[in-house]
């Protein structure tokens, strides 16, 4: 198999990584709050327009690949993206033909359901509360979604190009 043929693989994987090295980037303290869920972004994007690629199998092993880089909860990554890719995969007839400030606001709940699943994870484990500045993160990846959503699809469609 030529690396012609494995295009759209390379674009997959090749964003999987893009998503654990974005999640790597250390912030200052002030705006470590803003950082968006690079990972639940990519999943997202995956389980929405491709669901063959994403499954739950491939959520949790992204998640605990997240988790070693990260330095995490052992399964805590694992839990959240298997979570976002089930909901994903559940109301994807509909969301992907939402136009994009609608489909933006969908991803916006799905990151606030994330966060929910982040706190009950920390009540588990015994962690306080976080500040208000905990919801950001899912604002900002809310903000980031069309530009992450056009990016990959445009590298999917050069790879299918490529392919033909």
């Amino acid at each position: 198999m030529s690396l012609r043929d494995r295009g759209p693989g390379l674009v997959f994987w090749g964003s999987v990584v893009a998503g654990l090295l974005l999640s790597l980037i250390a912030w200052p303290e002030p705006y470590g709050a803003f950082r968006p869920f690079w990972l639940g972004l990519v999943v997202i994007y995956w389980a929405l327009e491709s669901p063959a690629r994403m499954g739950l199998g491939v959520a949790f092993a992204i998640g605990l690949a997240g988790d070693f880089l990260t330095g995490s909860l052992l399964g805590e990554h694992a839990l959240r993206l298997v979570v976002l890719a089930f909901i994903v995969l559940r109301i994807r007839p509909r969301m992907r033909f939402f136009p994009m400030l609608q489909q933006s606001l969908a991803v916006l709940a799905l990151l606030v359901n994330d966060r929910v699943v982040m706190l009950m994870l920390r009540a588990f484990t015994g962690e306080g509360l976080p500040d208000w500045l905990f919801w950001v993160g899912p604002i900002i990846g809310m903000l980031l979604w069309p530009w992450l959503f056009l990016l990959v699809d445009v590298a999917r469609a050069r790879a299918r190009a490529r392919e033909a």
